[in-house]
């Protein structure tokens, strides 16, 4: 009876060894361990800095006699943009006016989420052309 039961259990070993090697080709090959053991790298670009180098480009590429002028559209409202602080380059704090030029606004916005509108204005004679101001914080030393 020993012999019957050892031959059954060999029996039943070939057969599951049979089903997973079956198994196994249709799933494909298993990942190796180096391959899970470093995990891909993604680079984070950031967008912040990439707007305001733009933004600060395409203001000194300009004349004496033009400004560049900054708006941010926020749905219901357009705002001209005089200032954007950076506390982090993740979030932009836009300062500017309203459309009528009457109200101060400011505006926090995801820097990934910040949409403007450019567009270069010639200066009327006497006038001072204004200039968009980008502020950083200070390092911490």
């Amino acid at each position: 009876m020993a012999l019957g039961n050892l031959g059954k259990v060999l029996a039943d070993q070939a057969i599951e060894a049979t089903k997973r090697n079956v198994l196994g080709s249709l799933a494909g090959p298993e990942p190796t361990k180096a391959a899970e053991a470093t995990p891909a790298k993604t680079a984070v670009v950031e967008i912040g800095p990439i707007i305001l180098g733009q933004l600060q480009g395409m203001q000194k590429s300009l004349r004496d006699d033009q400004e560049l002028r900054v708006e941010f559209y926020t749905g219901t409202e357009t705002i001209h943009v005089l200032e954007i602080f950076v506390p982090t380059p993740q979030v932009f704090v836009l300062s500017g006016t309203d459309s009528s030029r009457e109200h101060a606004v400011r505006v926090v916005t995801p820097a990934a989420a910040a949409t403007f509108t450019t567009r270069i204005a010639k200066v009327e004679g006497g006038k001072t052309p204004l200039r968009l101001s980008i502020l950083t914080p200070r390092p911490k030393d």
